[in-house]
């Protein structure tokens, strides 16, 4: 049985391969890079799949858990941009984000009841929270991209992230629907307006409206419009999924603050 007791024995080792990675994707070793990074991946993995059978519930609940499954996709992102794209930087700034995120949860070990409230015994709990997971990691890497694109704004940096966006734009899109139907069930509503609901249609809209401009960009902006509205919308990204649950209308009774409740 693997708990969270267990967390620091996968934990050391994936931050020492996720480290080599992002060293030798710096360094040119590209052969080393993808290795490296995909064993952690795996290992980090094999992790997360003892935790899901020790709780009887998949570790989507608590923001410790939905940190297991961000530090995961981010680095597997980075993984596939840089196999793609070659850009060597963005492998190692993937693994600095994702280890933040392990050391966190190092620090900060969230543990709680293997049962799970009822609102969260539904067939969409894991397509909807697992979407929404591996779409912000690839909005992650299309925030990166627009950082880099902020001193050095090159076509090929808006072009990469592009293709970030249009496929987070999908996730996010099928985490949203799922979402709506998720509530319809356990609520009665498809939509409440709650905090971190309308946090998720601000984020929504922002990355939209990214879209919309750069499709339809007559006005002929500058790069870094583009990249300032692609960290605008990250912004919002991280508001919509853990800062809403520092706002007063959240703690007064927001219908997903779930680690509030027994």
């Amino acid at each position: 049985m693997i708990g969270w007791d267990a967390f620091i024995y996968f934990a050391v080792p994936v931050l020492g391969c996720w480290l080599a990675s992002g060293t030798a994707a710096l360094k040119g070793c590209r052969r080393t890079a993808i290795w490296a990074g995909t064993t952690g991946c795996i290992v980090f993995a094999a992790f997360i799949t003892g935790l899901w059978i020790t709780l009887g519930r998949p570790p989507m609940r608590t923001m410790g858990e939905t940190r297991l499954w961000y530090s995961l996709f981010t680095l597997l992102s980075g993984l596939a941009t840089y196999r793609q794209r070659g850009y060597n930087w963005i492998l190692l700034f993937s693994t600095v984000v994702a280890g933040v995120f392990v050391l966190i949860n190092l620090l900060r070990p969230e543990i709680h009841d293997q049962t799970l409230m009822p609102a969260l015994q539904s067939i969409w709990f894991i397509p909807h929270v697992s979407v929404y997971m591996f779409s912000y990691s690839v909005m992650g890497c299309a925030f990166l991209l627009a950082l880099r694109g902020m001193c050095k704004p090159r076509e090929e940096y808006l072009t990469a992230a592009d293709s970030m966006v249009y496929t987070g734009m999908a996730f996010l899109t099928f985490g949203m629907i799922s979402g709506a139907i998720w509530a319809k069930q356990a609520w009665g509503h498809y939509w409440n307006w709650d905090p971190k609901e309308t946090w998720a249609a601000i984020t929504y809209l922002l990355y939209l409206l990214y879209i919309h401009l750069r499709i339809y960009d007559k006005k002929r902006r500058s790069k870094r419009f583009f990249y300032g509205l692609l960290i605008l919308a990250f912004a919002a990204l991280q508001m919509c999924w853990w800062g809403v649950n520092y706002l007063p209308s959240a703690k007064e009774g927001s219908l997903h603050t779930y680690t509030m409740q027994q």
